[in-house]
């Protein structure tokens, strides 16, 4: 299992969409499976899991815990996010592509 940890304040809608853009470039085949946990006011706990590779072809599931806050705008003020990734076999995969309308708001299971 790798963690990351990262404390970097990403200010602004450019900083943002750059830091998106080298994000998605290092995950490909990105195929995520998101649960909301809790949300009151302006503030959203989700909880997801994600599968994505390397551009060395090596193959990671990732789970996450994340706290959302908007702003008056609705915008994202804050992000705080907790990330695990543990490297898979391609055998090993079970996400894949967008998630099947049969899934949708049914719980997304940890195993």
């Amino acid at each position: 299992m790798r963690t990351l940890v990262l404390h970097h304040t990403v200010l602004g809608r450019a900083e943002i969409t750059e830091f998106l853009r080298r994000k998605r470039g290092r995950k490909l085949d990105y195929a995520p499976r998101k649960d909301l946990w809790s949300f009151h006011g302006n503030r959203i706990a989700v909880r997801f899991q994600y599968e994505s590779r390397g551009a060395d072809g090596q193959w990671f599931r990732s789970y996450c815990n994340e706290l959302w806050e908007s702003g008056e705008d609705r915008l994202m003020r804050r992000r705080e996010a907790s990330i695990n990734d543990v490297p898979i076999d391609e055998p090993q995969r079970r996400i894949s592509g967008p998630r099947p309308e049969a899934e949708r708001g049914a719980s997304f299971p940890l195993h």
